[in-house]
């Protein structure tokens, strides 16, 4: 009998100290990821005497002043304004356009389906055209022009990869349901395959989002004018400005990102829906 109760013990305390040994890989790879994340938040809430003085000392008094003063001196509203107007327009215009082309792909009712759809796979594994890109916005005009820099950002590789192999799992018998009834092409796609590939385009809309939100390089190149500067080149000239004061910069920082998470939280539960859906198929 206590051969056998030594038995059993033994797989139990096996899988207690496999719990606890995923628990404090989960723990420490959590630390590494938010680490960097706590001390922009820690820093924010410092005064620039407290910060000089003990610069990973947590923060005591709580200095909610830099956020209103980095707001104010740093141009927030219209940089914001200006991310906000180049993320929308441009991820609206690359959603809707890409719904409609991705879909043919999917059901291969275009010749060279494979093959289209090859080439976006390769277009995610080749470096941006920096100068024939900047060539074709100078001639057409479209130079330190927003229309010009939201043209820059309605193809996206990624996005049609996602679009497409998602629409790949909806039944086909839809297609000639709809056929039957008489039902157009551009009807159909917005009617029945777009609300059934919501945790798809959510996915789109978040990356493409997040990718303009936080462009950096094409903005320097493109907006030489304050007034159409983003977020982002906003911040690159408020660090020049007061690059010395770290606690002011970490409140601008932390600004930046606010919408950006809004935004996955508003998406999250379609985000994860796909996810769960997809493995429940699988």
């Amino acid at each position: 009998m206590s051969a056998v109760a030594n038995a059993t013990s033994r797989p139990r305390r096996n899988v207690v100290w496999g719990k606890i040994g995923s628990y404090v890989f989960l723990f420490v790879l959590a630390a590494i990821y938010l680490g960097p994340l706590l001390m922009l938040v820690n820093t924010s809430l410092k005064t620039t005497r407290t910060f000089n003085r003990n610069a990973t000392a947590p923060a005591v008094e709580m200095n909610f002043g830099n956020f209103a003063e980095a707001w104010e001196k740093a141009n927030f509203p219209q940089y914001l304004l200006n991310s906000a107007l180049y993320a929308t327009t441009a991820t609206a215009i690359f959603v809707v356009t890409s719904v409609f082309v991705a879909f043919p792909i999917a059901r291969g009712y275009v010749r060279y389906a494979g093959l289209l759809f090859t080439l976006y796979v390769i277009a995610l594994f080749l470096p941006p055209a920096l100068i024939p890109q900047f060539q074709l916005i100078l001639r057409l005009g479209l130079y330190n022009n927003p229309i010009g820099y939201i043209l820059l950002f309605i193809v996206n590789p990624i996005g049609m990869v996602i679009l497409v192999n998602y629409m790949k799992t909806i039944p086909r018998e839809l297609d000639e349901a709809a056929a039957l009834d008489g039902c157009g092409y551009f009807r159909f796609v917005w009617s029945i395959v777009v609300p059934l590939i919501r945790p798809a385009i959510a996915t789109v809309v978040v990356l493409h989002a997040i990718g303009i939100w936080n462009e950096l390089i094409l903005p320097t190149i493109y907006l030489t004018n304050k007034d159409y500067y983003p977020i982002t080149r906003g911040l690159i000239v408020f660090q020049g400005v007061y690059g010395s004061n770290w606690p002011l910069l970490a409140a601008a920082v932390l600004m930046l990102t606010l919408p950006m998470v809004v935004l996955f939280l508003v998406l999250q539960r379609y985000i994860v829906s796909g996810l769960t859906a997809g493995a429940v198929k699988g």
